[in-house]
């Protein structure tokens, strides 16, 4: 009795355990073969059409308007004597020799409103000078292009600029100045038409009438800014 039931178990159980074969092998679980790798690359960030990837980095030689070489800055003349302090603000073309005419050096004035005072007379001597009236604080500009000699305050003259041209050869004297411009200084450049300073009374001149006293004098050999030949102002600024 005990064999038949051991029997049936063991039968039962063979045929449990085909049936489960069965199931698994035809869900493939139980199929064995080579696995297949997938060839496809992964995605990646889109890249614009026709884009080669592997081409080298350009060239400089492949643009067709390369950088210009770098240039050294040209040979300079000899500075002029009132150079040699200070260049003050003046750029590469500061030796250029002055020409054309000279600037009327008060700020709104015009040259056919100026009167010619060169050879008014004055005490114990000829003034030797153009006066150009303009209220006090007006700017007084520079006539032409050249370095400063000098800055002095004298008795007759007050608060004085003079200036000589880029070859040496003439000296501008801008007298009784109220105050000079910020910055200024003996040996900077003048640009003509910078401002040097402000029209005043300091000095001789009436204190009810402000006014630039301008002269012009031709430097002798030795350059000193005190001493030249006087010429009169007023054709240089109508450029006769």
């Amino acid at each position: 009795m005990m064999r038949r039931d051991v029997g049936t178990f063991a039968l039962g159980f063979a045929l449990g355990a085909l049936c489960l074969g069965l199931v698994l092998w035809g869900t493939g679980a139980l199929r064995v073969g080579p696995q297949t790798v997938s060839t496809q690359q992964p995605q990646s960030a889109a890249v614009p059409q026709g884009t080669n990837l592997e081409a080298p980095p350009p060239k400089l030689s492949d643009f067709s308007n390369p950088p210009a070489p770098h240039q050294e800055p040209m040979a300079l003349p000899p500075a002029t004597p009132a150079g040699e302090a200070d260049r003050g603000t003046g750029s590469a073309d500061r030796s250029i020799p002055t020409t054309g005419k000279l600037m009327v050096p008060v700020a709104g004035v015009n040259v056919n409103q100026l009167a010619d005072t060169f050879h008014d007379k004055r005490t114990g001597h000829m003034h030797e000078a153009l006066d150009i009236p303009a209220p006090r604080g007006t700017q007084v500009l520079a006539a032409t292009e050249g370095n400063i000699a000098k800055l002095f305050n004298s008795r007759d003259g007050g608060l004085t600029v003079y200036q000589f041209d880029n070859n040496g050869v003439y000296c501008y004297y801008y007298a009784h100045l109220d105050h000079y411009a910020p910055n200024l200084k003996e040996g900077m450049l003048l640009r003509k038409g910078d401002v040097l300073g402000y029209v005043g009374t300091t000095g001789d001149a009436p204190p009810d009438t402000p006014h630039l006293h301008f002269a012009v004098f031709k430097l002798g050999p030795e350059k000193k800014w005190w001493k030249g030949t006087a010429l009169d102002p007023l054709p240089m600024l109508k450029g006769e």
